[in-house]
């Protein structure tokens, strides 16, 4: 009998969880015994980070983009489209087709969403960076800024990539430098808690570089609502902060399939935080961003949670008992200009150590940008 694994979800987790399947059950699979299915919405897989770059024009946004089917390992079925339904019950997905595709084992990695329309007035006057548009949106108007007031206001918490904020702020603060403006802007980040990062180490780190670069903090600030006309951020507590260009982290949230199919009520999914099982039903795994865990949306954590899954599910294939867990881990860069960095690594229940900044960390980053699809491929 053939064992099916399914995969719904082609972004960073989907892709990797894919290709290392294919690679550790490749026996299985050229025998016939086991069959690995991906399905995913889009043809193109999508490298997020990038649209940060895109912003301040140093990338171009289809740079981001590649057909999912280059990626994949040729043992892996793609299938492009939107699944629907997911019955755990009956281990079958349902497609906008009507189409359907049992499993024996399933891995959810729908990722996450931005959701700007949930902020009155956010959709209409605010700038984002973390979609193809946006970001090129945002580029346009940072070239256009001679001056006045921008304000970065982190809304959404969860949100992807939790350093990115502070990326922006500093690339923006070096951006304006390097062009002769930064007398003429005012640099005003705004965060929801009492600190600058959800993260004491980063926060204690971030806080006086901040400081050092005037970029003044509003904290904790939750924006209620934004007035375009007005132009006008209001809090929740009623403190209104003037703009003259309003950037965002919006609201984020997790896929819509997640709560159709009973799986989460806020479209994040429970796993256990070690094997990333779903104690819902025999045999589902949730992870990357779908999963809701006590550590970063990152693509770091779906890459190292990927590793998790593919191990667990291959020993099950095998009728062995899994061993394979979870720490937590997560690594990611922070970009502190144009042309310097540092980076975070940390798991479970640890803070961070943040090192000095310097051009060869930057350079690296730049270097992974480039060699990402090889991460997607399963070879980094």
């Amino acid at each position: 009998m053939t064992e099916r694994i399914a995969i719904v979800g082609g972004g960073t987790g989907g892709t990797v969880l894919a290709n290392k399947l294919a690679d550790d059950l490749a026996d299985e699979i050229d025998a016939g015994d086991v069959e690995v299915a991906l399905v995913t919405a889009s043809p193109d897989h999508v490298y997020k980070p990038l649209f940060l770059y895109v912003a301040f024009g140093r990338r171009e946004a289809d740079q981001a983009r590649r057909p999912i089917r280059e990626l994949l390992d040729r043992r892996v079925t793609l299938h492009v489209a939107l699944v629907t339904d997911v019955d755990v019950d009956d281990r079958r997905l349902t497609r906008e087709d009507g189409a359907t595709l049992d499993y024996d084992y399933l891995a959810l990695a729908t990722g996450a969403n931005v959701a700007p329309e949930d902020v009155p007035g956010l959709a209409e006057g605010g700038h984002h960076y973390y979609a193809p548009e946006a970001a090129e949106s945002l580029r346009d108007a940072l070239a256009s800024f001679e001056g006045g007031r921008l304000v970065l206001s982190v809304v959404g918490m969860p949100h992807m990539c939790p350093v990115a904020p502070l990326e922006f702020a500093f690339i923006a603060d070096a951006w304006f430098r390097e062009r002769g403006r930064r007398d003429e802007v005012e640099l005003v980040y705004t965060y929801p808690s009492e600190r600058v990062h959800s993260l004491d180490a980063i926060a204690d780190w971030a806080s006086p570089r901040m400081a050092e670069r005037s970029i003044e903090r509003e904290t904790p600030f939750e924006l209620q609502e934004l007035d375009p006309d007005e132009q006008v951020a209001v809090g929740t507590d009623g403190t209104e902060l003037p703009y003259d260009l309003f950037v965002t982290i919006p609201p984020h949230q997790g896929d819509e399939l997640i709560v159709r199919s009973g799986l989460g009520d806020d479209g994040w999914i429970d796993v256990d935080q070690h094997t990333l099982e779903y104690p819902g039903a025999e045999g589902v795994f949730a992870f990357g961003d779908t999963a809701d865990l006590p550590t970063s949306k990152a693509g770091s954590a779906a890459h190292y949670e990927a590793g998790v899954v593919a191990d667990r599910i291959a020993s099950l294939v095998r009728d062995e008992t899994p061993t394979a867990t979870y720490s937590g881990k997560t690594m990611c860069f922070i970009e502190t200009g144009t042309d310097e960095a540092t980076f975070v690594s940390f798991e479970y229940g640890e803070q961070p150590t943040l090192r000095e900044p310097s051009r060869t960390v930057h350079w690296a980053k730049l270097a992974y940008n480039e060699s990402y699809w090889l991460t997607a491929r399963g070879l980094l």
